[in-house]
């Protein structure tokens, strides 16, 4: 049985953990010593959104370059900077790592991590492969350290919203997803709509990966996911639709990273077949990005790197050794559907 939908306006859902009572919600200030590995954009713009979290220090950077070290270190206000990863990851001082590196890197970085004993939070995509991933995985539960999949999609107070709406019953049974941007995004709309047990069917792909090209993807009980994969540039639309049999959810452009979430739960559904023609009623809720990050040249929304770091300090702060906004077991079946898709590609 559906719920009713909740009021219009904002409505604050605690985060996942925090809800199941797994953390506490001051403990954005557990103390964590930061060192970043890799001096690119994407790790500029994660130690200008995540230096926010209470209790995060910056405390290293690592690029093979020293020039780029040096450079990132001083303009970003990062304590100190290194050209020997090695070295880097042997200081006392550091409790936890952000791999911020090429995909192709990634192993091997997470790998001289957690052996190095330090939590690693790794940029998506995790890993080229699942048995890659099965294997890094295995070596943090050897060391007894987090591997976080930075998945960042799944902290943002809009996903932590709608998955809540979805795990309620408020839109029925979700029976078909859509949504448009690149095959990894897209993919993990999927399984946030479906969840981690549910294995696909059949899935039929395409064209290119990189865009213009698409995914349908069957589950059971007659469950779907239409996927596109948008080229650039062009004007897409960047928005997630996840149909239930009671109602919709939408997830605003930028879907990856929303701000805004849509409800539409009418009294009868298909509203305007069985209504009187009559549209589905709206619930908006918004959720403003905090105004004290200053990211000049950001990405989208990337001041949502913060909703990830805060989990991770609330989660280690508890001892938890993942956040069960994505779990190692969703990480590993997003992979496994990813690499489905990437092997029926036509640009494989």
């Amino acid at each position: 049985m559906s719920k009713k939908p909740p009021p219009p306006g904002k409505l604050w859902v605690p985060p996942l953990d925090v809800s199941l009572g797994l953390t506490r919600e001051n403990d954005v200030g557990f103390p964590l010593s930061w060192g970043v590995i890799g001096a690119g954009e994407i790790s500029r713009q994660f130690v200008g959104s995540s230096r926010q979290c209470e209790g995060a220090t910056m405390v290293a950077v690592f690029s093979r370059s020293a020039t780029k070290a040096a450079e990132f270190a001083s303009v970003n206000d990062v304590e100190n900077w290194h050209d020997n990863l090695e070295a880097m990851l042997a200081r006392d001082d550091l409790d936890i790592v952000y791999v911020g590196t090429p995909d192709e890197l990634h192993k091997e970085h997470c790998l001289l991590a957690i052996n190095a004993g330090k939590h690693v939070l790794c940029e998506k995509i995790l890993a080229k492969t699942p048995d890659e991933a099965k294997e890094m995985f295995a070596a943090a539960k050897r060391m007894n350290v987090m591997l976080q999949d930075g998945v960042w999609t799944r902290f943002f107070p809009a996903v932590e919203h709608a998955r809540n709406l979805i795990e309620s019953g408020v839109i029925g049974d979700v029976v078909m997803v859509q949504a448009d941007f690149d095959r990894f995004y897209t993919a993990q709309a999927a399984t946030l709509a479906y969840g981690s047990e549910v294995k696909p069917v059949s899935i039929k792909v395409s064209g290119r990966i990189g865009g213009p090209g698409g995914a349908i993807i069957e589950f059971d009980n007659n469950r779907f996911a239409v996927l596109t994969f948008v080229a650039f540039p062009s004007e897409f639309p960047e928005v997630t639709e996840i149909t239930g049999t009671k109602g919709r959810i939408t997830l605003e452009q930028p879907a990856h990273c929303p701000t805004k979430l849509t409800l539409r739960v009418p009294i009868a559904t298909p509203s305007r077949y069985m209504n009187g023609n009559t549209p589905s009623p709206l619930h908006t809720f918004e959720y403003p990005l905090p105004d004290s990050i200053g990211l000049p040249g950001a990405f989208p929304n990337q001041q949502g790197f913060l909703y990830m770091t805060q989990a991770v300090h609330r989660c280690l702060g508890s001892d938890l050794l993942e956040c069960p906004q994505f779990t190692r077991t969703e990480s590993l079946h997003l992979l496994e559907l990813f690499d489905s898709i990437r092997t029926l590609s036509s640009d494989n």
